[in-house]
């Protein structure tokens, strides 16, 4: 048996991420000591180390806790229903992926129009004025002036 303190040095965690665990139903103390304090099992830190992988890969607790409560009755589950979390984890990731594209492009599009330079004001400013008048903040509107020093890159 551990106390909260070895196992949280066994998993490479704070006390209070067990306590957190604890608190959320992830884990169950097996029991506590005559004085009170929590004792784990081998079961435990099993659980807890499983939890911090599924972590690891990006799952949410919520999607952990399914997963824990499948693991704990796997033989009256199929893998196709431990499929359909990891699928739907999947498939969130790939949208997030694309959204940070679409970002990115949009980002780069007002970077690259800009000349950058650092005696030019800001009233000029392509990045600001493809903020400003854009209507669609997915795709801004880059139409660059010059820059006041007329040696701005943005008409290339």
């Amino acid at each position: 048996m551990y106390l909260i303190g070895q196992l949280a040095k066994l998993c490479n965690v704070s006390s209070d991420t067990l306590r957190f665990y604890e608190k959320n139903g992830l884990i169950e103390p097996a029991g506590r000591s005559d004085s009170g304090y929590r004792l784990y099992s081998e079961g435990d830190l099993s659980r807890v180390k499983f939890i911090l992988r599924a972590k690891a890969i990006g799952l949410s607790l919520g999607e952990i806790c399914e997963l824990l409560d499948i693991r704990l009755e796997a033989s009256l589950h199929s893998c196709a229903e431990v499929k359909a979390i990891t699928q739907a984890k999947l498939d969130e990731v790939d949208t997030k992926i694309a959204e940070l594209q679409r970002i990115r492009g949009a980002l780069k599009k007002i970077n690259d129009a800009c000349c950058g330079h650092r005696n030019d004001d800001a009233s000029h400013c392509s990045i600001l004025g493809a903020l400003n008048d854009s209507d669609d903040m997915a795709n801004p509107a880059v139409k660059p002036e010059p820059c006041s020093s007329g040696q701005c890159h943005c008409d290339d």
